[in-house]
């Protein structure tokens, strides 16, 4: 089965509500078994575009990481977050095929 990935870019707009939305969100990552592989960590950007914060958020399957955001405990998190940030989430699965050698 192959790890489901949230890879979050985010600028926050209202730091003390995001505080809020980040303690709110804990449940459910726990309760799908997410680890935080990235974390607001230093960046470049070679090509394209950014947002001031970068995450990546590992679950054990993909259906995880779906059952994670549509989960009762992450969309009243959600809510604390929608006024004090925009971002782009992409929820993705992970690949377990041929690598470069």
């Amino acid at each position: 089965m192959q790890k489901g990935y949230w890879i979050v870019r985010v600028d926050i707009t209202e730091p003390e509500q995001f505080k809020a939305y980040a303690a709110a969100n804990a449940i459910a990552l726990k309760n799908h078994g997410a680890r935080f592989l990235a974390r607001a960590g230093r960046f470049e950007v070679p090509e394209g575009s950014t947002r001031s914060r970068n995450t990546i958020v590992e679950f054990p399957s993909y259906q995880a990481a779906l059952d994670c955001w549509r989960s009762p405990e992450y969309q009243a998190a959600l809510q604390l977050r929608l006024p004090a940030s925009a971002i782009d989430l992409v929820i993705v699965e992970g690949y377990d095929g041929p690598q470069p050698d």
